[in-house]
């Protein structure tokens, strides 16, 4: 390799994502300057996908220990849980806003296969996928573009893969008419025995296998690492395009290659493609690697060295095999019709040296490319945002209280945050492999059997952005809290997170505030419920710069959670069972309608206060709720979230067309409030036959607030003793009114 002895243009580092400071600090790493190739490397690494280098200060904070957990947060390709009998539980989710947004149905396909080999690279097989969805406003044409292509994109590739989705979100708002959020997660089913990614033992082979390289992707960690803006359509190539039957074979044969015993270590190519893989594996074995560009498997000819080794094709895998089982290794893949390419060797001078036409085109050190080496670490300046000055003015007194509640009920139901997402589920296989309990019995959490077992797992994603909008610190904890309650809920008990922070642009000083309160909230609910962080993803830069904005979007720190069921049978379901069933509430309504989707959608008030919380309180209603579940003294349960009371108890009817006769209150201030407030900790319950005397000696025992507001009907829905129709009426209205934005 010829030395590099000029500096590269400024204008060149500026492109590739770099700042002066970082130029020089690569250049005191390398001993001179880089060439392009060497540069191209470091920019990918070192950019805010790739090495977290404006996050990991507060990352750091988060609680990364429990009982359960087998490997640290960000060891491994995935977070791993020990959920007994021999099994551990891998889960992981991750963002693929950038790309969506350009091109949605790749964009969101190509999330999918990436997050589920991030699983199976560990020797788990995925068994469920959940997702996290963001969008703008639903009557705008391009976010009903968005939405069609996403969820084929979604839809597609899992169901081709044979991995069901068994549950996710979906919100609209406003200010995510630019910027769409598209987190996905995958969990998967393994022996305690992990697969590694890493790369050790000189002269120990690396093999390329999967799909060919291509030009898809490149660049795109670096193009996930900025702002959006008008021009950035100009940037497809950086959207990769993918093959759920090649990822298919690929999940087969490298499930079939790790349980062979001869890889040493196996890592998906995701962001960054090749120069992740062998960095990463690399720095954590301690080693190098000597590779061979001219061996990789290309889809185009004459592919430069900087293309092949940033590029981000999809279904690719790299492998540090067992020197001396080439053969076996290559006679997997080659079963399974897939490449399998001895592309170069471990070395042990801890260096990457990378070869194109018989020539050192780059020549780096791999434990200064990552994570911890010498990856940079920032520890940016913030301020509190200045619209929470009128989120403070907010008052309910303010607020007039409408005297037709059915009226506004009625009109409530047409909120697309409120109807039902049976469109976009309607297009998820979520019974292929016929694990799921969920489909037929819904439960706040969906829940999936593990076969062999007695036990289940609960899966959910949660977080309300308004209420992070609001106050970062508290909504984070309620999205923790939330996700742990839905687990509860469904019988389960929770275990551990996983979490997809997405942010602004952490250089705003404002969204870098929303992100450290968010990372304290966050941590202590998670101490609280010992729920420790698994791992994860930060998706900074979701903020779009045109001439007439430059608007983040709110601070969506979506929770993965999981949680263990150690008999199929405690599942609970939310529906209403039997006509003369008492319903009852469990915890205590607030005098609150603070960032509720009827102030949101009725009165059309943005800047209101985050809905009242207490952890201690929220943490003694679901212990009280795993004991009302262990002594079968429940029916159904279900959580009140958005909507409010009301929503909540249409919800219980909908499976079994029951109704409810909700009581008269005599001791609340508003009824709108009681209706349709979102105040937490609240759940609504029925109780067993015969079981009611040992419902109230626990709720009493554990000193929680209890109230018995109402009785399941046959179907006919009355509140306060005015009749609101039947429930039919009401079902239809949650079924249709999002599809007729949607279908064409």
């Amino acid at each position: 390799m010829t030395a590099q002895n000029n500096p590269v243009p400024s204008d060149t580092i500026e492109k590739l994502g770099l700042n002066t400071e970082e130029y020089d600090r690569i250049v005191e790493i390398m001993g001179r300057h880089p060439n392009f190739t060497e540069l191209s490397i470091f920019s990918v690494m070192w950019s805010e996908h790739c090495s977290y280098k404006n996050s990991i200060k507060y990352l750091k904070t988060l609680p990364r220990d429990g009982e359960k957990m087998l490997v640290e947060a960000g060891e491994e390709n995935a977070g791993l849980i020990d959920i007994g009998d021999g099994l551990a539980c891998a889960f992981k989710i991750e963002s693929h806003n950038h790309p969506s947004a350009i091109e949605p149905y790749q964009g969101a396909a190509t999330g999918v296969g990436g997050i589920h080999r991030d699983i199976f690279t560990m020797g788990a097989r995925p068994i469920a996928a959940l997702n996290s969805l963001r969008f703008g406003d639903i009557k705008e044409k391009r976010t009903q573009h968005l939405v069609d292509g996403v969820v084929r994109g979604i839809g597609d590739y899992g169901n081709c893969l044979g991995v069901p989705t068994i549950g996710g979100e979906t919100y609209f708002d406003p200010c995510y008419n630019q910027n769409i959020l598209v987190n996905a997660m995958s969990v998967g089913i393994m022996e305690t025995d992990i697969a590694s990614a890493v790369a050790k033992g000189a002269g120990n082979p690396i093999f390329i296998v999967g799909s060919d390289t291509g030009k898809d992707g490149i660049h795109g960690a670096t193009f996930a690492s900025a702002d959006l803006t008008e021009d950035s359509a100009d940037d497809l190539p950086s959207v990769q395009v993918g093959d759920p039957f090649q990822e298919k074979l690929l999940l087969e044969a490298s499930l079939e290659a790790i349980k062979s015993g001869h890889v040493i270590g196996i890592q998906d190519m995701g962001a960054a493609g090749i120069t992740c893989s062998t960095s990463e594996m690399s720095a954590k074995g301690e080693a190098g690697m000597d590779i061979n560009l001219d061996l990789c498997p290309t889809r185009q000819a004459d592919m430069k060295p900087f293309e092949i080794l940033l590029s981000e094709s999809q279904e690719r895998m790299l492998i540090c095999g067992e020197k001396g089982k080439e053969k076996e290794i290559k006679a997997i893949f080659d079963k399974w019709d897939l490449n399998c390419t001895h592309i170069g060797d471990v070395n042990d001078s801890g260096r990457l040296k990378f070869y194109a036409k018989g020539e050192l085109v780059a020549d780096v050190p791999a434990e200064d490319l990552v994570l911890g080496g010498g990856a940079p670490v920032y520890d940016r300046e913030f301020e509190k945002p200045r619209y929470l000055s009128d989120i403070e003015k907010f008052s309910i007194d303010n607020i007039s209280e409408p005297s037709d509640l059915m009226k506004v009920a009625f009109a409530m139901s047409e909120s697309p945050n409120l109807a039902s997402k049976r469109w976009i589920y309607q297009q998820y296989d979520s019974t292929v492999r016929t694990n799921s309990m969920s489909t037929n019995d819904p439960s706040d959490a969906p829940l999936i059997r593990i076969k062999g077992t007695d036990k289940a797992l609960a899966a959910v994603v949660d977080c309300n952005s308004r209420f992070v909008y609001a106050d970062p610190y508290k909504g984070a904890m309620i999205a923790v809290s939330e996700a742990a309650r839905n687990i509860v809920c469904s019988g389960g008990v929770p275990a551990a997170i996983t979490n997809c922070l997405n942010f602004g642009n952490p250089y705003n000083k404002e969204v870098y505030w929303q992100f450290v309160n968010v990372i304290k909230g966050m941590g202590e609910a998670c101490r609280k419920f010992d729920t420790p962080v698994t791992g994860g993803n930060v998706s900074f830069y979701n903020q779009t710069v045109l001439p007439d904005t430059n608007e983040p979007v709110y601070p969506t720190p979506a929770i993965g959670m999981v949680g263990v069921l150690e008999q199929y049978t405690d599942q609970l379901t939310l529906n209403f069972k039997g006509e003369g069933d008492k319903i009852f509430l469990i915890g205590k309504p607030q005098n609150d309608i603070g960032q509720s989707e009827y102030l949101r959608y009725y009165h059309n008030i943005e800047m209101s206060s985050a809905p009242w919380f207490d952890l201690d309180y929220e943490h003694n209603l679901q212990k009280t709720i795993i004991t009302l579940n262990k002594k079968k003294t429940l029916l159904s349960a279900h959580d009140v979230s958005e909507g409010g009371l009301f929503f909540c108890l249409l919800e219980c009817c909908y499976k079994g067309s029951n109704g409810f006769d909700l009581f008269d209150q005599n001791d609340v201030k508003r009824n709108d409030s009681y209706l349709f407030g979102e105040s937490q900790s609240r759940v609504v319950v029925t109780v067993s036959a015969g079981k009611e005397a040992d419902f109230l000696h626990i709720i009493n025992s554990n000193r929680m607030d209890i109230k018995e507001i109402g009785v399941v009907t046959d179907g006919k829905i009355s509140v306060f003793g005015k009749s609101f129709g039947e429930i039919d009426r009401w079902k239809k209205r949650f079924d249709e009114s999002l599809d007729k934005y949607l279908e064409k």
